[in-house]
């Protein structure tokens, strides 16, 4: 699938895929590429279909994301505790007249809406919550799901499935979902650093595991994991990680992580996700809003990506002062891909800066972006944002590279382009897609 072809320039209709183009040339060719390039998103909490009620899309629960419940109580006198006794409705009704009515919508989070808003033609005045609610009550999810990747530019997501999760069990328990747009991961948060917490679901599933992680549990955790590897046919596994994660030291999550998880990924051919750096519910009250970030100490990184030459490790790290370090670690680690900017990082002014650093240092050997929407619809200006951001910092390291006397073609923006965001995953994770 491809995004609506734009009007091309008389400069791009005038280059071919392999003639030297000039200085001024290159935005207009570097735009059109990225424009007509199907991105993979390689990490959300979005759902296929056949998940039913997980799948969350339309205005309300756009507007209840949870970036947009921390501006509001910013920007509110109601009260977290008043505000999670409305029904969802109620919720977006407040979030609409706190920050769409009686403040500008000017940012990040809340100009997403608006922009999603414009791209289906709704109004983006007062008067457009109503008319949104109409528009989208009226949608069939397929038909709608199809509309949102093409106006996004994406052909394929990549979800994230707990195993431990009742409702998502059910589901995969009755077969699963086999649309080829979504893909599943194999998310072990709640095996790695909830351990202590929900063990006793594993035990419940017929495993026999306990709390230590004593006897036969590291044996039953991989077997777990090969009767979930068998139902799912994840494309990696993946774990989010606070800011004191160490390894190697003496907690579970070590035990867990270097004896039972990344030998299985070597097993199954899988790498592993690691999301470093969140500070778990600084603010309860506020709940999934609550959690804030923090700077890792990564050498944790260096000791598995050292310890482990094997294991393939996608990484992200939360925190802005881990960005250098983590490209640093990339360099000497060709079983290490830091990909997108994550949560708090998603912001033009981060991204750029994170994004110069990365082509700098690692040229096209890392993936830029991903969306890590939860809402369907977020796709759209997520992915909107990450082209425009996009354009000026290749623009600019195209112009270098003429100016030294090398010639810049469409083919080789093209292929940049490819591998950044289509063939560094697929490689690294052996997906294969309809390109």
């Amino acid at each position: 699938m491809r995004t609506k072809p734009v009007k091309q320039s008389g400069a791009n209709r005038k280059s071919s895929p392999s003639h030297p183009l000039t200085v001024k040339q290159i935005p207009s060719v570097v735009q059109d590429v990225l424009s007509k390039t199907a991105f993979i998103d390689i990490h959300t909490h979005l759902f296929s279909p056949a998940f039913g009620k997980l799948g969350l899309w339309g205005i309300d629960e756009l507007l209840t994301y949870h970036y947009l419940e921390a501006e509001f109580f910013r920007s509110s006198e109601v009260t977290p505790e008043r505000y999670w006794k409305l029904s969802k409705s109620e919720q977006a009704d407040a979030i609409w007249n706190a920050l769409f009515v009686q403040n500008s919508p000017i940012s990040e989070a809340t100009r997403g809406v608006i922009a999603v808003l414009n791209a289906f033609d709704l109004p983006t005045d007062a008067s457009g919550l109503k008319k949104a609610r109409a528009f989208f009550k009226e949608q069939s999810i397929e038909k709608h799901t199809q509309k949102v990747f093409e106006m996004a530019g994406i052909d394929t997501v990549v979800m994230t499935n707990d195993p431990l999760d009742s409702e998502e069990k059910t589901v995969w328990m009755n077969g699963g979902q086999d649309h080829s747009q979504f893909q599943p991961v194999l998310r072990l948060d709640r095996i790695l650093w909830g351990w202590p917490r929900h063990w006793q679901e594993l035990a419940r599933q017929g495993y026999a595991v306990d709390e230590r992680v004593t006897g036969k549990s590291i044996s039953e955790v991989r077997r777990f994991l090969a009767d979930w590897h068998k139902r799912m046919r994840p494309l990696y596994m993946a774990v989010s990680l606070t800011d004191q994660f160490l390894f190697p030291d003496e907690s579970v999550t070590s035990k867990i992580l270097g004896e039972a998880v990344l030998p299985s990924c070597r097993e199954f051919g899988l790498p592993m996700s690691l999301m470093i750096g969140v500070r778990r519910q600084v603010n309860p009250a506020i709940r999934l809003a609550g959690d804030a970030a923090g700077k890792a100490d990564l050498r944790a990184l260096e000791n598995l990506c050292r310890d482990f030459p094997e294991n393939r490790f996608l990484v992200s790290a939360l925190s802005r002062e881990n960005q250098h370090e983590l490209c640093v670690y990339a360099r000497k680690f060709n079983n290490l891909m830091p990909f997108g900017c994550w949560w708090f990082l998603n912001n033009p002014s981060i991204v750029e800066e994170i994004t110069r650093e990365r082509i700098e240092m690692l040229g096209t050997s890392f993936i830029p972006q991903h969306s890590d929407a939860r809402v369907l619809e977020q796709v759209i200006y997520k992915w909107k944002n990450t082209r425009r951001t996009l354009a000026p910092i290749l623009t600019n390291s195209y112009n270098l590279l003429h100016s030294e006397g090398c010639a810049v073609t469409r083919e080789m923006v093209q292929r940049d382009v490819n591998r950044m965001f289509r063939t560094n995953f697929e490689e690294w994770t052996g997906l294969q897609t309809a390109e």
